[in-house]
């Protein structure tokens, strides 16, 4: 398997039943997944290992969520870092027959790899934990619910303040479109703010036959559908990847009555912090005169979702020298990832300097992208990411 590095996998940190137990986790994510804000078997999972394995003190958070501290204990400079797995399930059907962990939840599953993320994450806590004489200061490892739907938990931990005084994050992602064991960072924003839009216009009812007695909700909603996609073609820069997302329209009752009221909800997308705000801004202003034009009424509610995520450029240098240097040059993925979804992780980047790295899954079998009922990961990429995040964890907590 390309960029897998042997020295990586042989000096693991962890012992054969860790190793068992790591994947074991995954093996019962993945049949009994949960959706967001209902993780709750998951969550007793995950403590029931750490428990099994002597590493106490986990704590809850955002209700089905855990985070758990690893404090060092040799002397030094004291830096703290955390780390995310993502623990929550999509609402897709699977429709793989060659898994003999596949979901028994009908229409849900983990089509987006976070009961690999959540495993990489036990993993890790688990050799920190052994490895904490080796270490001055604090680890805090979050298995964090709710990434996918709101609430989300990536705000729980910017409300909270479960950052405070913490030097940076590590959060990570399975990548089909990189080759399996490779792995890839960036600097800069390496996903999309993602708010949601809800807009009522209102118009005036009459009959089908006499439009000119009413005012056509539906006729002010086409206008709006087209002007607002100006936004992003004339307003936006190309390179901000800006993205207005048209995704439900309801309104209208009957052919031959004029609709009073309709209601339209979507999505606003950017990568770009400062441009975010103008954006939300500027698709209010176009609802809001579109339908003063047509003589109806606009209200328009946003509702804002999570920031993108923004990569420290220090530590994508630091990354890609460690992998470097235990996994070679070539495990590497040099390439840029076009920017796509979001990621609530980009509320523990807007708290602290954080790096969202790709762990590379894309091999024969595997090559199905995120959020797809055919999607999938192998096991074999589980305990040596691990590994690998350990040693960057190890790494960041010397200061430089």
């Amino acid at each position: 398997m390309k960029g897998l590095s042997v020295s990586i996998c042989s000096d693991s940190f962890l012992s054969d039943a860790e190793c068992d137990a790591v994947i074991e986790l995954r093996h019962e994510m993945h049949r009994e997944p949960e959706l967001s804000n209902a993780e709750w078997k998951t969550q007793q999972r995950i403590l029931a290992v750490l428990q099994q394995f002597g590493v106490k003190g986990a704590k809850s958070f955002h209700n089905t969520g855990l985070y758990l501290d690893i404090e060092g204990r040799a002397s030094g400079p004291k830096r703290a870092i955390a780390l995310r797995g993502d623990i929550d399930a999509l609402p897709i059907q699977e429709t793989r027959d060659d898994l003999l962990y596949c979901s028994q939840v009908a229409g849900v599953m983990h089509a987006c790899g976070h009961d690999v993320h959540s495993s990489i994450a036990l993993g890790a806590a688990l050799a920190l934990h052994r490895l904490r004489d080796n270490f001055a200061g604090k680890v805090r490892v979050f298995f964090q619910p709710a990434e996918e739907a709101e609430p989300l938990g990536g705000r729980t931990v910017q409300d909270e303040k479960l950052l405070d005084g913490f030097d940076g994050a590590v959060g990570f992602h399975v990548s089909p479109g990189i080759p399996a064991g490779m792995f890839g960072a960036q600097e800069g924003a390496v996903t999309k703010s993602a708010d949601q839009f809800k807009l009522t216009i209102t118009g005036k009812m009459a009959h089908g036959a006499s439009p000119h007695n009413g005012i056509d909700a539906i006729t002010i909603t086409a206008a709006f559908v087209n002007e607002v996609q100006k936004v992003v073609s004339r307003e936006m820069p190309p390179d901000d990847g800006a993205v207005v997302t048209i995704g439900t329209i309801h309104g209208g009752e009957a052919t031959n009555i004029i609709c009073p009221s309709v209601v339209i909800e979507g999505t606003i997308r950017t990568a770009s912090s400062e441009r975010r705000a103008l954006l939300s801004q500027r698709v209010r202003e176009v609802a809001e005169g579109v339908a003063a034009m047509h003589r109806g009424r606009a209200v328009c509610d946003i509702r804002m979702g999570e920031p993108a995520v923004v990569n420290d450029p220090e530590m994508v240098k630091r990354f890609q020298q460690l992998v470097h240097d235990t996994a070679g040059r070539d495990a590497f993925f040099r390439g840029k990832r076009p920017l796509a979804g979001s990621d609530d992780f980009g509320f523990y980047a807007a708290c602290v300097p954080s790096i969202y790295f790709w762990l590379g899954t894309g091999e024969p079998g595997n090559e199905s992208f995120v959020h797809t009922p055919t999607f999938g990961v192998s096991d074999e990429l589980i305990v040596p990411t691990a590994v690998l995040t350990v040693r960057y964890i190890l790494d960041l907590m010397k200061s430089r």
